[in-house]
């Protein structure tokens, strides 16, 4: 049965073992709760055998949902399948911070795609290590704020954003280009809540100018890959890729701007999976439940 138009819609998002009676037990409990079933996305992993699924639901006469009331009925079945579980509101503005230095590419596509309704972002503040981008923040009304960074500074940088996560509470952390490496401590405390973008090419170039290294080796893909934030760097659970394909015609400058088009597409569907609640972290990756 179809939920009214404009009804508020829940998601349940989940893993467990995998064992006959989770998906029955689910709409059983939903059904109890007058609630109708929106979408439902579930992955069975032969592997781990693990259980995965996304449902999204609303009640059948549209009415609100009491969410905590909710959150004490699904307990005992979490209980019993062993889950780890989460219940949200779809329409949560996911509570935001963006992170950026110089390079204005991703801060200017995430705040554009938030202007328009396409990410359902709460953009509390856009903190930079530099200056430059306060204008870009400016522009979409985004509270800017310039939070240098220096090797005798960045212990109090650190804690000057942990306060600000803390005050704001903020769901979630974006490094759109942020060109400072976060420490041990600051990735344990953003876990799971701070997604980073970086460039891939095949072969990887690290270090100083990799577009022009790239462009040496004769590259014929380059990309972008978002993932989860870790202390292992450029090495957290991999949310989304975007791969490119380029030739000999293209000069170092066209690789980059073939880079930065990468870089914003991977990461805005990372974001937006993310607030969509559709990822679950698993054994050191991610699945994606669409």
């Amino acid at each position: 049965m179809t939920a009214p138009a404009g009804a508020q819609h829940g998601v349940l998002l989940l893993s467990c073992p995998d064992t006959p009676g989770i998906v029955h037990a689910v709409a059983e409990l939903l059904l109890h709760e007058k609630c109708t079933i929106v979408a439902s996305h579930q992955f069975g992993s032969a592997a781990t055998r693990t259980f995965y699924l996304r449902v999204e639901f609303a009640h059948i006469d549209g009415s609100r949902l009491d969410l905590d009331e909710l959150r004490a009925r699904i307990a005992p079945l979490g209980a019993r399948f062993g889950m780890t579980w989460r219940l949200a509101d779809t329409a949560h503005r996911t509570r935001t911070v963006i992170m950026v230095s110089r390079f204005a590419h991703c801060l200017n596509d995430l705040l554009f795609r938030t202007s328009i309704g396409e990410l359902n972002l709460d953009v509390v503040a856009v903190v930079s290590n530099h200056p430059d981008l306060g204008g870009i923040a400016r522009h979409f009304d985004a509270p800017f704020r310039h939070l240098p960074v220096t090797p005798a500074t960045r212990a109090e940088a650190e804690a000057d954003l942990l306060d600000l996560v803390r005050a704001e509470q903020v769901d979630l952390v974006v490094l759109a280009r942020y060109m400072q490496i976060l420490s041990p401590r600051l990735c344990e405390q953003l876990a799971g809540r701070a997604i980073n973008i970086h460039h891939s090419m095949l072969p990887s170039f690290k270090g100083a100018k990799p577009y022009h290294q790239a462009y040496a080796r004769g590259v014929k893909f380059i990309g972008a890959t978002a993932h989860y934030v870790t202390e292992d760097l450029d090495e957290g659970p991999i949310i989304e890729q975007e791969l490119i394909r380029v030739d000999h015609t293209l000069d170092p400058d066209q690789l980059a701007a073939r880079g930065r088009e990468a870089e914003t597409r991977a990461l805005a569907r990372a974001v937006r999976w993310h607030t969509e609640n559709r990822i679950i972290l698993s054994d050191g990756k991610t699945v994606i439940l669409h």
